[in-house]
């Protein structure tokens, strides 16, 4: 009986959970509005937080492939190894606290743009999407 309500209690919780974060999934979490995530983001419980987590993998799924169009057009690159969760996640919240009325995909743009740029081999053509 143990087992039963155990795994009935483990399964309400996950489907709680999931139910919870489907909104931050579906519309995207960088055109979330800065308000709401303010209050949603929590950078010291880490990744044991799930917004932390969709709000850090999507920031580097953003830059990754900026870095891949602007390889692609130039031949530059950003180190994205500076941006681990501790800068990414209070570098939002702070943003978002400050900025209510905007998003976070505007933070991550103006990284992009005044992040010093590294020189990278890049055979042009590589990703067609990413050609001009």
């Amino acid at each position: 009986m143990r087992k039963c309500v155990a795994a009935f209690l483990l399964s309400l919780a996950t489907t709680l959970g999931a139910a919870q974060a489907e909104p931050l999934v579906t519309s995207g979490m960088g055109l979330q509005s800065c308000e709401k995530l303010a209050r949603d983001l929590k950078p010291a419980e880490g990744f044991n937080h799930l917004p932390n987590a969709l709000m850090y993998f999507w920031v580097q799924g953003y830059m990754s492939a900026a870095n891949i169009a602007t390889l692609e057009g130039d031949g530059l690159y950003i180190d994205l190894s500076k941006f681990d969760e501790k800068v990414i996640l209070p570098a939002i919240v702070e943003f978002c606290s400050k900025n209510p009325d905007r998003k976070p995909i505007s933070l991550i743009d103006d990284i992009l743009n005044d992040t010093k740029k590294l020189t990278g081999e890049w055979k042009k053509g590589t990703v067609k999407w990413a050609a001009d």
